[in-house]
């Protein structure tokens, strides 16, 4: 068995299939995760256009677009600084309907990641209606006050929801006739080069001494910042090598020790070459409203590399990776340092447990490739476009 190997969906040479508009609030050259892995395999066979928050400057109202490799097309609103809410809106949504015509744009599919983007694009005429719900945004910090308002009324325009965990789609599945469970999802031939590594070390982790343990992501709110100081205080020969930018908090109040290492951020490439580097991953989550729901990405990616993971009960962890035995879980810095212990004592390099610990994950993993997840959306998808195609309107 090669749990390792994706299969690509094949291009079929029939009909032209819509082109996939996608609202995000997350910016495309921002952390490679649930929007990229998705809209590039679209991007295969379909035309991807990715349509940004806007960016402020000080000139006129325009919208830049520009072409990723693999095909997907990014839009970035650029529109002038002071505009009102209600000005804001107005203009992305005449740069929007000016893409769509300009590009050709007449049978597509409305993929949104956020409820905001209705405000400006209602009265447009979508082949189907997706609602990838990744996150539960009005949970995080900073949320629009009217983010459950637009929520309502897109699971009222949806034609399909999709959740990025199981609890987030045991909390949406009452709201909607059509709400699908995709967990993180993984690219496992990525990270599985982190067990292989043939390459020196990346320049800025090479001089940190072992024990190394990581954590790559995005450093905000819902990091236990208290409890990362406090474990790094506890075992001071410990390296705690923190990658990723920090956004929504003041650096000031990240925790500084000898031992904490804050290399920034790396591009998706990179990261199998600093997995590869560590003795165990870390998931120091906060227990509070804004990881609630959340279901980390990075918890099959560090799997897939090979590492010990250790993280605080974040529910979509627990279940069901601390059921079954592949991620310590512990709540406090002293059951965290303990767990980690255990961890790579049980399933680090030379460990005797490690080679039973590895077929278990690779088992796990092999059924849950992003390709996999692809397609089963793009099969549900399908369906959707045909049933509204059946309606007497599509406008929403």
């Amino acid at each position: 068995m090669q749990p390792f190997e994706e299969a690509t969906r094949p291009v079929t040479g029939l009909a032209p299939k819509p082109d996939v508009v996608c609202l995000s609030h997350l910016r495309w050259d921002f952390v490679y995760q649930r929007p990229q892995h998705l809209m590039s395999r679209f991007a295969r066979d379909h035309r991807v256009f990715f349509f940004e928050e806007p960016e402020f400057h000080d000139g006129a109202a325009r919208l830049d677009i520009s072409e990723r490799p693999g095909g997907v097309r990014v839009a970035v609103p650029r529109l002038p600084h002071g505009l009102s809410a209600q000005a804001a809106e107005a203009a992305q949504r005449d740069l929007l309907q000016g893409m769509l015509a300009d590009h050709g744009i007449a049978d597509y599919i409305l993929w949104y990641y956020t409820p905001m983007a209705l405000g400006f694009s209602r009265g447009l005429e979508p082949s189907a209606v997706v609602y990838d719900c990744m996150d539960e945004l009005s949970l995080f910090r900073g949320a629009p006050p009217s983010l459950l308002d637009r929520e309502r009324r897109l699971l009222e325009l949806a034609d399909l929801v999709f959740t990025g965990g199981q609890s987030l789609y045991e909390a949406k599945r009452e709201r909607h006739s059509a709400v699908h469970a995709f967990p993180s999802s993984i690219d496992a031939e990525h990270f599985g080069r982190a067990r292989r590594p043939v390459a020196p070390e990346p320049a800025d982790q090479a001089a940190i001494p072992h024990p190394r343990l990581g954590y790559v992501g995005v450093i905000d709110e819902r990091i236990d910042l208290d409890l990362l100081a406090a474990a790094a205080e506890a075992r001071p020969d410990w390296q705690w090598v923190m990658i990723g930018p920090v956004v929504k908090i003041d650096p000031e109040s990240l925790p500084r020790r000898s031992n904490i290492h804050y290399l920034g951020m790396k591009s998706y490439d990179e990261l199998p070459s600093y997995l590869a580097g560590w003795d165990a991953a870390l998931m120091p989550f906060a227990r509070n409203e804004s990881t609630r729901f959340i279901s980390p990405t990075k918890t099959p990616e560090y799997l897939a590399g090979g590492r010990p993971v250790i993280s605080t009960p974040i529910r979509d962890v627990v279940r069901p990776y601390g059921e079954l035995e592949l991620v310590e879980i512990a709540e406090d810095p002293e059951s965290f340092v303990a767990a980690a212990e255990r961890a790579m004592s049980r399933y680090g390099e030379g460990a005797p447990g490690r080679a039973e610990w590895l077929r278990r994950v690779d088992d796990f993993i092999a059924r849950g490739s992003w390709s996999r997840t692809f397609r089963q959306m793009s099969d549900l998808i399908e369906g959707a476009v045909s049933k509204r195609r059946g309606r007497s309107s599509g406008t929403i």
